[in-house]
C-alpha cells in the first residue's frame, strides 16, 4: 500500500491523542449520526449526552492536533448538527466558515412528513482569516462563457449536488453511510496542497483515504472496526479509473463558444481542469459540446477532438 497513506484501527479519540500538536492540515469526516446505524463492531445508539460528550472529546482532539492554518469538515445530522456547531464555535473558538448542502435526488422514502433529500457539512478553519482554500481547484464551469469569468469556472457555492452511492455503483462497498468520492475530492482540494496530511477519524469505508491517494496528499484514517480497515485497505488497491461521482454541472458546456480559437481552447481545457479525475465523463461532456457545436466546429476544422476521445460525429 502507498506509504503516504495509513489505516489505523483503533478508537477515533485514543489515535488522535496520540498525534503531535498542530500537525494535520485538514480533517474530513463523517461521525456516527447516533441514528442507531450498525457499523458491524458498535451501535450508533448513544444517551443524547453521552453523544454530546463523545462528540466534544473527538472534536477537542481534532482541535489539538490541526495547524494554525487547517480546517476541518464534518458530515452531521439534523438532529445533532446545532450542537456540534455550538460545540466547535462556543466550546473549542473555532471559526464557522461554510454549512454546505449536499443535495441526491434519492434517498429515505417517507409516507408521513416529506423524504429526506439531503446531508449538511459543517466547515470550520482554526484561525479566522488565515487558511488554506484554493478556489482555482474546485471551480465549476459556467452556463455562459465569458472571457472576464476565465476558463477556470465559477465557485460551486454552498449547495452540492452528487449521486447518492446507491447499491448498484460499482464502487458501492458494505458499509451502512458510504459517501461519494466527489465530495470528498471537493473538500480535499479546496482545503490541502499536495503532501499535507489529511486525517479522518471514522474512515468507515475508506473513501477519505481513496481521494487523498489519487490527489497526492498523505491520509490517516482510524476506524474502530477492523473489517472497515481491511475494506479500506483492499479499495486502496483497485484499480484507479476516476473518481465514483461527479458534480453533474462539471459535465456541461458552455453557451456563446463562438470564436473557433477561444471553443478549442475551452474544450482542451475543460477536459484538463474539470475532469481531470473523472475519464468517464469526457464522453458526456464531448457529446454536449457535439449538440452545441458540430456544425460550426465541422465547418472550422475542429472535429478531432472528437476522434481524440473516441466520441462518434
Amino acid at each position: 500500500m502507498d506509504k503516504r497513506i495509513e489505516a489505523i484501527c483503533g478508537d477515533a479519540i485514543a489515535e488522535l491523542q496520540k498525534m503531535e500538536n498542530e500537525s494535520v492540515n485538514l480533517i474530513v469526516t463523517d461521525p456516527p449520526y447516533n441514528l442507531n446505524k450498525d457499523y458491524g463492531t458498535s451501535q450508533d445508539k448513544l444517551k443524547f449526552e453521552d453523544y454530546l460528550e463523545f462528540s466534544r472529546l473527538w472534536l477537542k482532539e481534532a482541535k489539538r492536533v490541526l495547524k494554525p492554518d487547517g480546517t476541518i469538515y464534518i458530515f452531521m445530522g439534523m438532529k445533532y448538527i446545532s450542537y456540534i456547531y455550538i460545540i466547535l464555535e462556543q466550546e473549542l473558538g473555532m471559526t464557522f466558515n461554510s454549512w454546505i448542502t449536499w443535495y441526491y435526488t434519492q434517498g429515505i422514502g417517507k409516507t408521513k412528513g416529506f423524504s429526506p433529500r439531503h446531508d449538511d457539512i459543517l466547515m470550520f478553519t482554526k484561525n479566522a482569516k488565515k487558511f488554506v482554500f484554493d478556489l482555482d481547484a474546485i471551480r465549476v464551469p459556467q452556463k455562459y462563457y465569458r472571457s472576464v469569468n476565465n476558463m477556470r469556472g465559477a465557485n460551486p457555492g454552498n449547495v452540492w449536488e452528487f449521486s447518492h452511492m446507491h447499491y448498484c455503483n460499482k464502487n458501492r462497498k458494505k458499509h451502512p453511510t458510504q459517501k461519494p468520492e466527489g465530495l470528498y475530492e471537493r473538500m480535499i482540494l479546496a482545503s490541502s496542497k499536495e503532501n499535507d496530511v489529511v486525517v479522518d477519524p471514522f474512515v468507515g469505508s475508506g473513501t477519505c483515504l481513496r481521494v487523498c491517494q489519487q490527489t497526492n496528499r498523505r491520509g490517516v484514517g482510524i476506524d474502530i472496526n477492523p473489517e472497515y480497515i481491511e475494506m479500506t485497505e483492499e479499495r486502496l488497491l483497485e484499480e484507479f479509473k476516476g473518481f465514483d461521482s461527479i458534480d453533474e454541472k462539471m459535465k456541461r458546456c458552455p453557451n456563446d463558444l463562438n470564436d473557433a480559437n477561444v471553443r478549442i481552447e475551452y474544450i482542451e481545457n475543460h477536459i484538463q481542469l474539470f475532469l481531470k479525475n473523472h475519464p468517464d465523463a469526457i464522453t458526456e461532456f464531448l457529446e454536449e459540446v457535439k449538440q452545441k457545436y458540430l456544425t460550426k466546429m465541422i465547418e472550422t476544422g475542429q472535429i478531432w477532438i472528437f476522434d481524440q476521445y473516441g466520441v462518434a460525429i
